[in-house]
């Protein structure tokens, strides 16, 4: 990982450690709501790959009443190199888990979930008209992945091994 002022314009704005914190942030809010237990680790590293890139999440905005499964089994090329997705996006995902945690904004549990402190994040979903849509996505993610309720099955369904 570069340091901060090394990285290219585009990767500072996209993948802000802030900005992807409150993108995961949302999608463990989202999670607890269905399961009070809170989001798995495994589970959280997925989000941001499936919430930042564009085609990935214009798929689940347009059809954010249909469960996860049938929309991946409808649009079978969120699955196309999806594995190295989430490979290239680690390095992000952590910094942003650390911002997080830096700021006081999840715990960790004893059996590993990760847990939402209130009132640390504002709940008014605010920016860009692509910032919001990755919200809204990451809130979807969350609360989808709560209703399936089993890690092997998220990660077998996106062609990952567990």
């Amino acid at each position: 990982m570069k340091q901060w002022d090394q990285r290219p314009f585009e990767i500072r704005n996209l993948f802000n450690p802030a900005f992807c914190g409150v993108v995961l942030f949302r999608a463990m809010q989202s999670y607890e709501e269905e399961n009070s237990q809170g989001m798995p680790f495994s589970l959280a590293l997925l989000v941001l790959p499936l919430c930042l890139q564009k085609d990935s999440r214009q798929v689940f905005a347009d059809n954010p009443r249909r469960y996860l499964l049938k929309t991946i089994e409808n649009n079978p090329k969120l699955l196309v190199n999806f594995a190295n997705r989430v490979n290239n996006m680690l390095p992000f995902t952590l910094e942003a888990f650390g911002v997080l945690m830096e700021r006081g904004c999840f715990v960790v549990t004893q059996d590993g979930r990760l847990k939402t402190v209130p009132k640390k994040v504002r709940k008014s979903v605010i920016g860009t008209e692509e910032s919001i849509s990755c919200q809204r996505v990451a809130r979807y993610i969350g609360k989808e992945f709560a209703r399936i309720a089993d890690r092997v099955t998220v990660y077998t369904t996106f062609g990952i091994r567990p």
